[in-house]
């Protein structure tokens, strides 16, 4: 451990995240192997290319992570989000994940997700006050 009384800790902007992150992947692999990480995007689009939903994952060791799912709310319930999920999914089983988690809250979609195959695998209570966040898991 290093003891320079020297260092301080300072507030910093996102180029240091890069650096955070390159030294967590870097013990990562060093302690798990190659996570062979992967963005993947889905977007849905207007005809003049306004984004009016998407979803947001990345791919790494065998699993799918659900970061970030988004359906403008006059185009919710006509299956846009099953679509983006379903493409997701494909695309991760394409890359090798054979699970699949993600988060929500119990004001957006946890049903939504439940209903798609997933399972309720913890939570946390007053996450924000007065709801639920709920962690969920699925077998690709």
């Amino acid at each position: 451990m290093h003891q320079d009384k020297s260092i301080q800790i300072n507030y910093l902007e996102e180029p240091a995240w890069e650096v955070i992150g390159r030294g967590l992947q870097d013990f990562n692999i060093r302690r798990a192997g190659d996570d062979r990480g992967q963005s993947l995007c889905y977007v849905l689009q207007t005809p003049d290319g306004e984004i009016v939903g998407g979803v947001i994952c990345t791919t790494y060791w065998d699993w799918l992570y659900v970061d970030l799912m988004w359906v403008w709310e006059d185009l919710r319930g006509q299956g846009f989000g099953q679509r983006l999920l379903s493409l997701a999914e494909e695309k991760a089983r394409e890359r090798g994940a054979r699970h699949a988690y993600l988060d929500t809250f119990s004001f957006q979609a946890p049903c939504f997700y439940q209903n798609f195959g997933y399972q309720e695998f913890g939570r946390l209570e007053d996450f924000p006050a007065g709801h639920t966040r709920y962690f969920l898991t699925k077998e690709l």
